[in-house]
């Protein structure tokens, strides 16, 4: 990550740009997000989840805080602008995964994450939604024995994803638990991550994690998430 640091129009806080999510004006006046910051001309930097920009939206916050950043009144905010941001850093996370899959950082299948589980080889443990409890345990279970953790709260990361989705995105048949191997390849993957949990907002029926240090969550902040769902980086 960078250390660029931007000011949320919303909140006026500084925090690293690689945390922030950036707006941006399309020539018709519509505003656009731009997940991965590469469109050019002016920006405005949010850090603000979906619940927040939404109140935000409705107190008219958010178009008085875009157009002094635009430095234009002539600006139209889509009635889906809180969708649109979900769903593109949902796409930059699975992308993430997948690009981390093709280089050979991901195992797939029970026995296989186990087996790399038990022998300290993984960083990161992920869920789909609709994975059952029995395997999620398992997996955790061999994940702190491997890890010499035993007794911790260290688990997985249940994704807000099916398995019809974790599978499309890792390029395989019917993904059910996938584990990451290279420490690197984990916390590039937590970083996405992170920007789309701390977006759409907790969802405890689909989104869990525990490590040994700081217990249960549900990402309700704004605070960094990479702490809570990857291992301990050396």
């Amino acid at each position: 990550m960078t250390d660029a640091i931007r000011t949320c129009i919303l909140s006026r806080e500084g925090s690293p740009r690689d945390g922030l999510i950036r707006l941006v004006l399309s020539p018709e006046g519509e505003v656009l997000p731009d997940i991965r910051a590469k469109a050019p001309g002016r920006g405005a930097w949010i850090s603000v989840d979906k619940a927040g920009l939404a109140a935000s939206r409705d107190k008219g916050k958010l178009r008085g805080a875009l157009s002094r950043s635009f430095r234009t009144g002539e600006i139209r905010i889509p009635d889906d602008l809180e969708d649109r941001i979900a769903t593109q850093l949902q796409r930059a996370a699975l992308d993430r995964l997948g690009l981390e899959a093709k280089a050979g950082y991901v195992v797939i299948g029970t026995e296989r994450i186990e087996k790399a589980a038990r022998s300290g080889r993984l960083h990161l443990l992920l869920h789909a939604a609709d994975a059952g409890d029995d395997g999620a345990r398992r997996l955790a279970q061999a994940w702190r024995v491997g890890s010499d953790r035993e007794g911790s709260a260290l688990k997985g990361l249940t994704l807000p994803v099916s398995r019809t989705i974790l599978s499309l995105a890792l390029g395989r048949e019917n993904v059910v638990h996938a584990g990451l191997i290279d420490a690197r390849a984990a916390q590039r993957t937590s970083e996405a991550l992170d920007r789309w949990l701390h977006f759409i907002g907790p969802e405890p029926a689909s989104v869990s994690c525990e490590t040994e240090s700081q217990g249960a969550s549900a990402f309700p902040s704004a605070v960094p998430l990479t702490t809570n769902i990857t291992e301990e980086l050396e």
